[in-house]
Parts: C-alpha cells; structure tokens; sequence
C-alpha cells in the first residue's frame, strides 16, 4: 500500500512541479494518469511535499533557485505594495519549492474584505474573485491577477487570499513539520538574504 501512495506521490511531485498544479489537483491528475480507482487511498500533502522536493533535486536543481529567488522577490514587492494588509506569503514560494510554474499565494488580514478590492481598482489592477480552501479548509476569496516578473520575463499567477483581521492569531501556528506555515514581509526578506 505504501509503494503504491509513493508511486502516486511522484507522479503528482512531477504534475506539481512541470505544471504548476495544487496538491489536491495533482493528486487526482495521477490516479487518473495511473488508472487507478477514485477511491484509491492517496498520500497526504506532507508525502506530496517530500516527493516535490526529491523530483526538484533530481531534475530541477540547476534551475530552481534562481527561478525561486524571482518569485519570491515578486512576493515580496507585492507585499510591499499590500504592507496595509498585513500580508503574508504562503505555499511553495514560502517553503522554498516553488519553479517558474508555480503561482505566488499572499494571504491578507483585512478588517473589511472589500478593502483589498478597493486598493487593487485603486491601481488600476484587473482581477478576478474566486472562492477557494483558506488555511483551516474554510471558503475565502481569493483575488487572482496576473503579474510580470521582470526576472523570468513572464507573468505569474498572484492569488490573494482574503482573511479577517482577526485569523492572523491562529495564522502562525507551526505545520506539521514545525515550519511556519507563512512569512510576512520581514521572514521573507531574511530568506532571501536581507534585501532592502
């Protein structure tokens, strides 16, 4: 049974990292792609992450870095922009998984929702809302656009995900792993190496 949720976890890591799909999405993809029934027991993210950050130093470690070091200065200049916000910068670009596939996840603390909206129309910034799993499983908004990175010469997807003031409390309690699960502007800037 394990072998089989290690197969299906490096088929995923490869969906995750060559296309840039989510977790979830990646998984479903590889049971598809393996023949496998919908009720096949799958492997949980941790598994998924393990498996990303093997197939990345396998196949992608000549290029990853500096595709991760862009991305997270994207983040950051983002987060600079939404400092009001409270941002925080979340998933692969955060754990340090992110390739030039990857989108970029900022979650804001905002003590009104339309606030955000209002700052993005403000700057003339074009962006859909979509509803998607907040990071205790409940339905945020989400404000997506497409952004340029300047240093991969393409757009990256800019997912905002939309909080209340008061989530940023249980925001910041260890994964797992005992990672932070998210950074704000001044985590992320010690990662990348104290840039100003």
């Amino acid at each position: 049974m394990e072998s089989l949720k290690d197969e299906i976890s490096a088929v995923a890591a490869r969906m995750v990292v060559e296309e840039g799909l989510d977790f979830g999405s990646a998984k479903r993809r590889a049971v598809k792609q393996m023949g496998l029934t919908a009720r096949s027991a799958l492997p949980n993210n941790d598994d998924i992450e393990r498996a990303v950050e093997e197939y990345i130093a396998i196949f992608c470690a000549d290029t990853q870095a500096t595709e991760l070091h862009a991305l997270r200065i994207l983040a950051l200049e983002w987060m600079d922009r939404l400092a009001s916000f409270r941002p925080h910068v979340a998933g692969a670009v955060w754990h340090g998984t992110a390739t030039r596939h990857s989108d970029v996840y900022l979650q804001l603390f905002c003590g009104d929702a339309k606030e955000a909206e209002i700052e993005l129309i403000d700057r003339g910034v074009r962006f859909e809302v979509r509803s998607v799993p907040g990071f205790q499983g409940e339905r945020v908004d989400a404000l997506s656009v497409h952004v340029w990175s300047p240093l991969l010469e393409e757009h990256i997807g800019l997912h905002l995900l939309i909080y209340d003031l008061d989530d940023i409390r249980g925001a910041l309690q260890p994964d797992a792993r005992g990672r932070r699960p998210r950074g704000d502007a001044t985590a992320l800037r010690a990662v990348i190496g104290n840039i100003s």
